[in-house]
């Protein structure tokens, strides 16, 4: 499954190029889970994702994310899969909620234009992919969720980097795909829970999502501009 990924990522028609420089510079960490949606591999999961976000390849790569990969389900239809994504963060989020509070930067409305998940007090941006995806560049056989640190998204920003990079991805999905996903916007803009599971939601979808405990974002719109 890791070889399946790390070939997925290289190939030369893959459209993202922060997922191919995290893997060309040795900062895509990939973990192998049983099931999506089953507490035990939750439990797994959380665990590792603290430790990347705690690790130095978080805090000192430019480009750097963390890849879960499920053996199941398989063969999911795209409501199935967006359905089970958000189980997963549910799960999660409920682990962390008991050491961690809501990145203060972000807000934990899923409706929120300023939504981020967050993780370890981390925000992070989700990214699904599954063999059901009518995007091909998020159709991988594997039930997976690629998380991605806000902050490495907000240097890019700061170092001028982010916008050409940005058209650049957005060319090649249109050489791959023949159009750009319709789900995706720049942050604040609209809430990017719209994005993670790669389907083309309703207008007046709302993800299957609630917040443990107190959770606050600072006033003053969004602090990322994306």
């Amino acid at each position: 499954m890791k070889a399946a990924f790390t070939a997925f990522v290289a190939d030369p028609a893959f459209p993202c190029l922060g997922a191919k420089a995290a893997l060309n510079s040795d900062s895509q960490i990939l973990r192998v889970y049983q099931e999506l949606g089953a507490q035990q591999s939750a439990t797994e999961l959380a665990r590792d994702l603290e430790a990347f976000i705690c690790s130095d390849v978080q805090r000192t790569s430019d480009f750097a994310s963390f890849v879960a990969m499920f053996r199941e389900p398989r063969g999911l239809a795209e409501k199935e899969f967006e359905k089970l994504l958000w189980s997963g963060l549910q799960q999660l989020h409920q682990i962390d909620a008991v050491r961690h509070v809501w990145n203060a930067k972000v807000s934990s409305d899923t409706a929120d234009p300023c939504f981020a998940f967050s993780f370890a007090s981390e925000p992070l941006y989700v990214v699904g992919l599954h063999g059901g995806s009518s995007r091909r560049a998020r159709s991988f056989p594997w039930p997976t969720l690629v998380f991605n640190p806000h902050e490495q998204f907000e240097r890019l920003r700061q170092d001028g980097k982010w916008t050409k990079m940005q058209q650049a991805i957005r060319r090649r999905e249109i050489a791959l795909q023949g159009s750009i996903n319709p789900m995706l916007s720049d942050f604040g803009q609209e809430s990017e829970a719209r994005q993670y599971s790669g389907r083309a939601v309703e207008a007046d979808w709302k993800p299957p999502f609630k917040v443990s405990g107190r959770t606050s974002r600072k006033r003053g719109g969004c602090p990322f501009s994306h």
